[in-house]
This record gives structure tokens, sequence and C-alpha cells, in this order.
């Protein structure tokens, strides 16, 4: 089906730090990550609030994981409760990554994540031995140096060695997949949602469509699923071969390219001006992403998620415009026609909200009947550039300084949490 000859034959490790913020947090304790039980919640004092990281051994005997909720942790004396320290987290990311930078240039490192990182080693092969022994080596000066727990997956490209860390080397330390393994190894995921980029919703669907395990994927028909997904269904099919042709860097999952921003919040929103003003806030956030790599979007989503009391439940709706934008207030319109349209006046704990199809922001086409769209596109730059040089805190709008608004809290955050 694929010549795997004509393919890149690369050595590339996928580091994945183990539970990294609970680990942090452990060895500051003084504990093992791997025998204590810990979970980093964002505000011990909310019992609805998330739990950011939960050490191995407490995923594993309780259950308790990223994204649970702190009234979901048992009232048990080993477990231990602890705040987000997220200058401290990323001051260690940041040394994790001259440990990196002894085997390879920079060049040669792509940080993914605060605790995942992509790092081609072929260049290094002749001074530091094969990339398991390269891959081993990086894995005890960690935890030799920081007393951190990490997995390393090796793979040809970069979506082979992630799988290859998802799905194996998680479980023993290193692993290394080459493309022999694809049919062996790869084929054999099931559920669909197991593998990197497919979400519950793309699963769903391709259940529909008979397609139950990632073999089954690679072997059906390319065309029907390019019909059905577009660019998405070509990437699937030739993601479940385990191809990949993205240089190191580049996003794994090519057309996917989206700014968005999802948050829960602080306490459930009834009041409807409220609500607004969150949106607002969080429009002027995602345009400023979009302005921050010069670009701009016609597809505007908006999800709203109703609190607990409401049985759950909300909606999730895209629009999108004519001409691409990074302009805040064009993204709060079109968020404002979707909620008119669907919000039917329940309790809100949890808004989402991004911009898809992006376009270079190298142009404006200009509008006969909207000769202020230049100016209005320019004043966010300026915004931003005011922002980056005084805090994103020294120029907030209005909304942010009512009871609704989140902006000023969050401002004060690193990553969306106490420092």
């Amino acid at each position: 089906m694929v010549d795997y000859s004509t393919l890149p034959q690369n050595k590339i490790l996928c580091v994945d730090m183990k539970s990294f913020y609970a680990s942090c947090s452990a060895v500051m304790l003084g504990l093992d990550p791997l025998n204590c039980y810990i979970a980093i919640v964002g505000d011990k004092e909310r019992q609805g609030s998330i739990v950011l990281a939960a050490s191995p051994r407490l995923k594993k005997e309780f259950g308790i994981k990223t994204g649970s909720r702190l009234f979901e942790i048992p009232k048990d004396p080993r477990i231990r409760l602890e705040e987000p320290k997220m200058a401290t987290y990323l001051r260690i990311s940041t040394e994790i990554t001259r440990v990196f930078n002894r085997y390879v240039p920079k060049e040669a490192i792509h940080v993914y994540s605060v605790d995942e990182s992509f790092i081609k080693v072929d260049g290094s092969l002749h001074l530091w031995g094969d990339a398991q022994t390269i891959a081993q080596k990086i894995r005890n000066d960690i935890e030799r140096e920081f007393q951190l727990p990490c997995a390393i997956g090796i793979g040809p490209n970069m979506l082979m060695a992630k799988l290859c860390l998802d799905l194996e080397a998680k479980n023993i330390g290193v692993a290394e997949w080459t493309y022999e393994d694809v049919e062996t190894k790869l084929w054999k995921v099931s559920p669909l949602r197991k593998m990197w980029g497919i979400g519950r919703r793309v699963e769903k669907t391709l259940n529909g469509m008979g397609i139950f395990t990632v073999g089954q994927l690679a072997r059906y028909d390319l065309e029907t699923l390019e019909k059905k997904f577009g660019i998405m269904g070509n990437q699937l099919y030739y993601h479940a071969l385990g191809v990949d042709l993205s240089q190191l860097g580049a996003p794994l999952v090519e057309g996917q390219i989206s700014f968005g921003k999802s948050q829960i919040l602080l306490r459930d929103y009834k009041d409807e001006t409220e609500i607004k003003h969150v949106i607002l806030e969080m429009c002027e956030e995602v345009a400023r992403r979009a302005r921050t790599h010069r670009t701009a979007g016609r597809t505007i989503s908006l999800g709203i998620g109703y609190s607990q009391d409401e049985f759950g439940g909300g909606f999730h709706r895209s629009h999108t415009i004519r001409q691409p934008t990074n302009v805040t207030m064009d993204l709060y319109r079109v968020c404002l026609k979707i909620f008119h349209e669907h919000y039917k006046g329940k309790t809100v704990r949890q808004i989402s909200l991004s911009l898809g199809n992006i376009v270079d922001d190298c142009e404006l086409q200009l509008d006969l009947f909207d000769m202020s769209a230049h100016k209005r596109r320019e004043l966010g730059y300026v915004v931003d550039s005011i922002r980056r040089r005084f805090g994103a805190g020294s120029l907030l709008r209005a909304v942010s300084y009512t009871a609704g608004g989140t902006a000023k809290h969050r401002a004060k955050l690193v990553g969306g949490h106490k420092m």
C-alpha cells in the first residue's frame, strides 16, 4: 500500500515527563513521584476545582486523573492536595530542555508542550550511540538530576515517535517503532480514540462507517474518507499507515491549525450579561493569539457547557464568515449571533471559543462599505504591543472590571494557574 523505502528514516525521540506537575511537586515535598499519592488542583478551596495532574499511583489505585474534580478525590490520609506552582514548573521544564541540548543542537529540539518534546538525534548517533542508547542516557540524566520520571518513544517520524510513546513507551520507559511495526502494533489499536489525533467525535463518525480499528482505517477507501472529512480524511488514512512527512516542529496534523480558548468558570453564571462579558474577554484572547502568528480566520466556533445543576449539556456551533478576521469585535459579533440562536437561559459553567480556517494576515481586502476595517485591524496590533511591554493586565476592557469578568484575575496567573 505504501513504499516505506521512499519515506523519511529519521531517528526522532518523543519525550514525555510522567505526570509532570504532580511529579515536580512531589520532589519539592521530598516524596517519590512514582510511589506517592498527590493531586495538583487549581484551587483547594473549591470542590469543583479541576485536577491538573495526578501522580501515577493516584491514577492507578484511585482512578483520579487530569480533568477529575476535587470532590471526586477520596478522603484518604495518604492523598496530598497541592495547588500548582506554574512558574516553578516552567523553570524546571526549561532546565530539562538544556539536558536535551547536551546531546543535540537547539535546532534539533522541538518543545511541544511544557512536559513533552521531540528530539531529532540523527546527527548525534556517531557521538553517543544508537537512538535507544541516547534515549536511555537522557532518561537517566533527568532522573539523576531532577528525580523526575519520563518515558521516551522513538520513531522514523514525529507521528510514529508520538504513537510509540503513547501506546508502548509509557508502559515500559523506552521503546522504538519502525515502519515494520505499523501492521503488527499500530493496526491492532482499538478503540480508535487511543490513537493520537482521533477524538471521540471523529471516532464516533468512523465507527458509523464500520471502522473500529486502525487497521480497518488504513484499508478503507481513501476517496470516501476525503469526501467525508476533507483534508482530514487524507491525514487519517496516511497516519493509520504511519506516514508523516512534516518537519520537526511542524504541527502533526496539518490543516487542523486553529486558535482557541476554553474556560471553566469559577462559579455558575446565570446572568446573560455576565456570560457575554466572559465571551468578549475570550474573543479578545483568541484574536490576540491569531495576531501573534500574523494570521486571521474565517470560522468562529462557540461552545457553551451548562452546570451540573442543569444536568450538564450545552451546545457547540460554528459559523463561517466571508472575510478572514483577527479583530476582537468581529469575533464577538459572530459569537453573539450563535449565542442568541442556541442559548436556552440555563446556568453556564464552561465556555469554549476557537478561530479556524486560518489564512495568513498579509493583506486585507478592502470593503467599500467598511472603510474603517484597516484601522480596527491595526488597533489590535497596537494593543498587543502594549500588553507585551507592560503585561497582560496593563490594558483591559471595561467588562473585565465587572463582577462577571475573569480577565483581571487570570492576568495574575501563569498558564491559567497560580505561580
